[in-house]
């Protein structure tokens, strides 16, 4: 099989079979874009037999991407060709896998940008007045902030999917899984003015609005990621003098002031749609010294022990 033809299956198997989102198979195809550009100049044999992959080709890709990139940059490339050759295995397209003998670089994870419960009020806060648009941008950052949502479930959120009477949202996560998101009050009445306001948002001259996004751009299309990390970064500099703020520290800020506030780690790993609870663990800012304050408070046997030692 050709070289080409292998990456793109690989990507109608990622994206109709494993269900990946658009993002997540952008992100392979133009990693594996880059294996096949390097191909053409060093290997033009493996263009019309992917058979002929060999680890040499592979390590002196990665060597000429980490000139340029950052370590976790490369490890996300490593996956990527790993994966792509493990699925290529498993079909009987190849033989081995090379892939596997590449070693992934150590990528040192730092935790995400964390909010003050202050400073979060005044970024949220800063979007005031009636103002369609603004309007708008104090719904997102309510749903950003106060239901944990990740910037593309944010981006496909339907009309349909939101019951302000309820107060709640169904949302599209990752692996195109849907799960039910509580809403609070200030969230609901947002989106509830919001949703008053959409139908005049749009001006005559824009064309057609899209009747199901919930956020809509100016020409009356579904806003991209892009456009509400824009509008994230624009009151964060207002509100707490943070023009790098990403949506995804509103996301990380509310899970950790919920823990702050007693709730249960279980439980938010349900609310931000986590596969994994240790994901969760490290989102929320988890410490050893929180824990051990958990335990002491709450654990039969270290309040036994405390009370021995009086």
């Amino acid at each position: 099989m050709r070289l080409e033809e292998s990456v793109a299956k690989f990507l109608v198997y990622l994206e109709s079979e494993k269900r990946a989102s658009p993002r997540t198979v952008e992100a392979y195809g133009d990693d594996l874009k880059g294996l096949v550009a390097f191909a053409k100049e060093r290997a033009p044999r493996v263009l019309e037999d992917v058979r002929a992959i060999d680890v040499y080709l592979l390590r002196g890709w990665l060597g000429t991407l980490a000139r340029k990139h950052a370590a976790s940059s490369v490890a996300r490339k490593v996956a990527a060709a790993r994966t792509w050759m493990r699925w290529m295995r498993k079909r009987g397209i190849v033989t081995t896998c090379p892939a596997d003998e590449l070693a992934t670089p150590k990528v040192r994870r730092g935790l995400p940008t964390l909010l003050s419960v202050d400073a979060a009020k005044q970024v949220i806060e800063a979007a005031e007045g009636d103002k369609p648009v603004v309007l708008r941008d104090r719904a997102i950052l309510e749903l950003l902030y106060g239901s944990g949502l990740r910037v593309s479930e944010a981006c496909g959120l339907d009309v349909d999917a939101v019951d302000v009477r309820s107060a709640t949202a169904r949302v599209v996560g990752k692996g195109r899984k849907e799960r039910v998101v509580p809403l609070g009050r200030a969230c609901v009445e947002a989106l509830a003015r919001w949703l008053e306001a959409r139908p005049a948002f749009v001006g005559a001259r824009s064309g057609p609005a899209d009747v199901r996004a919930v956020f809509l751009g100016v020409r009356g299309k579904r806003m991209h990621r892009r456009e509400i990390e824009k509008v994230v970064h624009r009151y964060g500099a207002l509100g707490a003098g943070r023009a790098d703020l990403h949506p995804h520290a509103l996301r990380h800020t509310c899970a950790t002031h919920m823990l702050d506030g007693g709730a249960d780690l279980r439980a938010i790993q349900e609310l931000l749609g986590h596969a994994s609870l240790s994901t969760t663990q490290r989102y929320t800012h988890v410490s050893v010294e929180q824990l051990m304050r958990v335990y002491d408070a709450a654990h039969p046997l270290a309040r036994a022990a405390g009370s021995r030692k009086g």
